[in-house]
């Protein structure tokens, strides 16, 4: 088993699992093993939060494909906890969508999701809108047909901010139907609508931006939701660290009068600066007698 199909494998085992977990909102390689070294058992790389890191835009699907994968690949050769990855509308239509797949399966990711917002969003629309119901069926559809490890879960997601209870009943049945891994919502407010929505498939659920009633996991696991985002604190609290920092080394505070810098101690377990100390003395210090005969 490869180290991609290894993660994937243990991110199905979480949505087979009869409880409710907390993803780590990662947005690098640096996040990705703190959330590695406290025990998270998945991690997750929002399309806003990407677009945010990369190129410091908002999230109006200004972030390319490439970009999005490379980011997604810098963060999952980091380490070894599983990544699912929020792919937008999956960049297109269809064949977008099988690319979309390619790249971020080659990327490693354990997860990805596709949703059927209408993005990017149209000349004269003040709203966001999903496209129809039989084009998102066929986006889901690609998004199957393109992945080659079998392991790789594929999210199918909806937003009911968009639409109501009654249609995102339907697409998440047609979504599931299709053959989707499970089901991506979006925005869900009460306990009755999710209620009515887990009633409607059969396949382990992920929600995000949900209502404060919805946040204990005890009742989530009943419902089948799986995996439970808690939005995306980590980044915007290291955009604020910097803020502060560089704000008061410009208002003239010593710098070692800051004390919200990491110890060493941490940076260097974070950027595994053992392993390289032990390859710097394996492989690049000369020692007498070592080595192959060149005479």
């Amino acid at each position: 088993m490869s180290r991609w199909s290894a993660r994937r494998a243990r991110f199905r085992a979480l949505l087979n699992e009869d409880a409710c977990f907390h993803p780590a909102s990662v947005f690098d390689p640096l996040s990705a093993r703190i959330a590695e070294e406290l025990g998270f058992e998945s991690s997750m790389l929002a399309g806003s939060v990407a677009s945010l890191a990369v190129l410091g835009a908002p999230d109006l699907i200004v972030l390319t494909l490439t970009e999005l994968a490379e980011q997604a690949l810098r963060i999952s050769r980091a380490g070894e906890l599983p990544l699912l990855v929020d792919a937008d509308h999956g960049f297109g239509n269809a064949h977008n969508v099988m690319r979309t797949v390619e790249e971020l399966e080659n990327a490693g990711v354990a997860a990805l999701s596709i949703e059927d917002t209408l993005l990017p969003q149209p000349f004269g629309q003040t709203r966001p809108q999903l496209i129809s119901l039989d084009e998102g069926v066929g986006k889901m559809r690609a998004a199957l047909a393109a992945r080659h490890d079998p392991s790789l879960v594929i999210a199918g997601r909806t937003h009911l901010g968009v639409t109501d209870v009654d249609d995102a009943i339907k697409r998440i049945t047609a979504y599931a139907t299709a053959g989707v891994d499970a089901i991506f919502l979006v925005g869900v407010k009460t306990r009755d609508d999710l209620a009515a929505l887990s009633a409607s498939v059969d396949v382990p659920l992920i929600v995000g931006g949900h209502a404060a009633e919805l946040q204990d996991r005890d009742y989530l696991a009943g419902q089948r939701v799986r995996i439970a985002l808690q939005g995306h604190k980590p980044f915007m609290a290291a955009v604020r660290g910097v803020y502060d920092t560089l704000r008061a080394l410009r208002e003239g505070k010593a710098p070692a009068d800051i004390q919200s810098t990491l110890p060493n101690e941490l940076l260097e377990s974070l950027t595994r600066e053992a392993d390289y100390a032990r390859v710097t003395t394996d492989c690049l210090t000369t020692r007498t007698g070592d080595g192959p005969n060149r005479s």
